[in-house]
């Protein structure tokens, strides 16, 4: 998935601001997500969420005011309640890699307790 840099993502030296890259990431794996098919509207609409419990990022180079970045989420295990996804970020224009990040989400019911994810859900991501 391809996004641009805007002004407001950037600190005072029009350097990508650490935390958005949580929101790259974000929208990378809900990207993933949509392209199998999988709306997340839905399981919520069934009393089903996923949060995030665990985030690892690795900073390797500065994205910069205006850059296309292409973020790509792959799955890299899925356990009966948790999802775990890898993201890489590089530089469009020369695919420098910028960052890698681990999310780690749990499917949780909507009162927060732990819950198994669906099978259906399950066999998706194990493709």
């Amino acid at each position: 998935m391809q996004l641009r840099v805007y002004y407001e993502d950037t600190d005072c030296g029009n350097v990508v601001y650490y935390a958005n890259y949580l929101k790259y990431m974000e929208r990378s794996r809900t990207e993933f997500l949509r392209e199998r098919g999988i709306d997340l509207a839905e399981y919520h609409d069934k009393g089903l969420l996923f949060a995030v419990t665990e985030a690892n990022i690795k900073y390797k180079a500065p994205a910069r005011y205006n850059d296309v970045l292409e973020a790509t989420s792959s799955i890299i295990e899925v356990t009966p309640v948790t999802m775990l996804f890898s993201t890489l970020i590089k530089r469009a224009t020369d695919g420098l890699l910028l960052v890698t990040g681990d999310v780690r989400l749990a499917c949780i019911t909507t009162q927060g307790k732990p819950q198994r994810i669906p099978l259906e859900l399950k066999k998706i991501l194990s493709h």
